[in-house]
């Protein structure tokens, strides 16, 4: 007996082709001697759907979809995750189709109302287990969640089951498979049951899912750990209900599971959206280096379009490095200098700024100036503009509306300046793109005369420590103090963070790699007189 997991790129919303990409999978199950094939929770409607789910013509079509993939379970078995709507109710569902019918449905139990989750939204929770028997085996179903919380494992397990397969829309973040890990094996010591886990892949929007299908035996020992990142059909050898030993693949580290994710979220994020390439201001800094160094890898060189925008502060070897690394990956180069038009606006604000010292009106002219040429050649050309900045920046609002916020997807939105170093030395590593010279270097904005970042922030290693503590970890201003950090500072940071919070509303979207991102998973309030103590 082999189980296939179809470790697949499904799209919202794109039913037909969702529906299409299962049906190839059954066929490749088929072929390769599987007896069952078990897709990825909402694997049909892609996840997840939001408020998709509100809709009666979105089940209208759903049931078509599913009614379509009737013809490939013949020989096979399919385990296909699908929203379902019943009496009223909405279900995150799991219909087991064979020979040719529908032969049972499972209703999700466990909802997520927390972090990137907000299914208590759309679904009715589930109350019964669903077991089915194949090839003198009992199979129980979980979905996602399920596994996260203790009794649904269990019941089925008290349901007859004796093989617990799981379909999950699992989210990717840092060491998140090492939670998974965790979670089904206190499932697995709950039920007794051994887990196959087959996991979405593909990036939506702000979400990155990484696959990184496994199963576990009834010992909760690891029997098969297939590759991250990989769109695929993989196969598990069952020796009655125990899993037998097979493609047992090492985690990939920090640095190399990252920047797959970062990759994998430009890719989808232009390619299901349908934007012919993306552009980006390639300033010789280390921020748009790596951003350029994604986007090339994500969409191929010919789709990158990097435009070099000088100002009179722009140092020599900020121009140096931008053109060998634009003539190192071959994307598309262009330099437009920005001081014409930054004297045009100061000759326009001139009366107004009369007798006033240059300060962070006209630093911030420059960058909006960069922002409207890049937005102009989005317009003329249609390809998706970039923006560069990290999470460290955007935490503490050290970055421009308009200006260099300035774009449609934002790559390293959620990547610590501490990581964008590691990740930068990472890619070299693959094949060197990135000049030394621009990860040594101090960083600087280049708005003004001999500027550095630190000017105005902590050393990046300080404060991308109490950036994790106060908005990963929720810990307070004691608490970040306690653990050694300077009273002066901890206040510093924590304000500007608060302050901030009306810039990241504006921001574009961005991947998400970390526990808590600025997006779906936090929700601050813009207007707030609470202040951390």
């Amino acid at each position: 007996m082999k189980i296939a997991l179809a470790q697949i790129n499904c799209t919202v919303g794109d039913l037909a082709g969702n529906a299409a990409k299962i049906a190839r999978a059954a066929r490749d199950a088929r072929a390769a001697g599987a007896g069952i094939l078990l897709t990825p929770e909402l694997a049909l409607s892609g996840y997840p759907p939001e408020d998709l789910l509100l809709r009666d013509d979105f089940y209208t079509q759903i049931s078509a979809a599913l009614s379509s993939l009737l013809t490939e379970a013949h020989d096979i078995t399919l385990v296909v995750g699908h929203p379902r709507k019943q009496d009223g109710h909405r279900y995150n569902a799991a219909s087991v189709l064979r020979d040719g019918k529908i032969e049972a449905v499972y209703h999700k139990q466990r909802l997520p109302n927390d972090t990137v989750f907000d299914e208590e939204r759309y679904f009715t929770a589930g109350t019964h287990s669903c077991v089915f028997e194949q090839d003198n085996v009992r199979y129980g179903i979980n979905i996602c969640a399920d596994v996260w919380e203790s009794g649904p494992a269990f019941h089925a397990a008290q349901a007859g089951a004796e093989v617990l397969l799981v379909l999950n829309a699992s989210p990717f973040h840092l060491n998140k498979q090492i939670e998974r890990y965790e979670v089904v094996r206190e499932r697995i010591a709950e039920s007794g049951l051994p887990v196959i886990y087959c996991n979405l892949l593909g990036g939506q929007d702000e979400l990155i899912f990484d696959g990184g299908a496994f199963a576990m035996n009834a010992n909760g020992e690891l029997t098969h750990q297939f590759p991250a990142f990989t769109e695929a059909v993989y196969l598990i050898d069952m020796a009655g209900v125990s899993p037998v030993d097979g493609e047992l693949l090492a985690l990939p580290g920090i640095e190399a599971s990252a920047y797959a994710a970062l990759t994998l979220g430009v890719r989808d994020y232009i390619g299901k959206n349908g934007f012919p390439g993306v552009l980006l201001g390639l300033s010789g800094g280390i921020d748009s280096a790596l951003t350029l160094a994604v986007a090339v890898d994500a969409l191929g060189a010919e789709r990158v379009h990097a435009v070099m925008m000088p100002s009179e502060f722009t140092a020599d070897i900020s121009l140096i490095d931008a053109r060998a690394m634009a003539t190192s990956l071959g994307v598309q180069y262009s330099e437009l200098p920005i001081k014409p038009v930054f004297e045009a606006f100061q000759l326009a604000l001139a009366d107004e700024f009369r007798q006033l010292p240059f300060d962070l009106a006209e630093e911030n002219i420059q960058a909006r100036v960069r922002g409207t040429l890049l937005m102009a050649l989005s317009n003329k050309f249609g390809k998706l503009v970039l923006t560069t900045g990290n999470k460290s920046e955007m935490a503490v609002g050290y970055a421009t509306l308009y200006g260099d916020m300035a774009g449609g997807f934002a790559v390293l939105r959620d990547v610590p300046k501490t990581l964008v170093y590691r990740l930068s030395n990472y890619r070299n590593t693959l094949g060197a793109v990135i000049p030394q010279r621009v990860i040594e270097r101090a960083p600087s904005a280049e708005l003004r005369a001999d500027q550095t970042d630190q000017d105005s922030l902590p050393s990046y290693d300080i404060l991308d420590a109490i950036i994790e503590r106060y908005v990963e970890h929720d810990q307070s201003a004691t608490e970040i103090i306690a653990a050694g950090y300077n009273e002066a500072e901890v206040q510093r940071v924590l304000r500007m963070i608060d302050r901030s919070e009306y810039k990241r509303r504006q921001a574009a979207i961005g991947v998400r790699i970390t526990p808590r991102g600025f997006g779906k998973d936090r929700r601050y309030p813009i207007t707030s007189a609470f202040k951390s103590v």
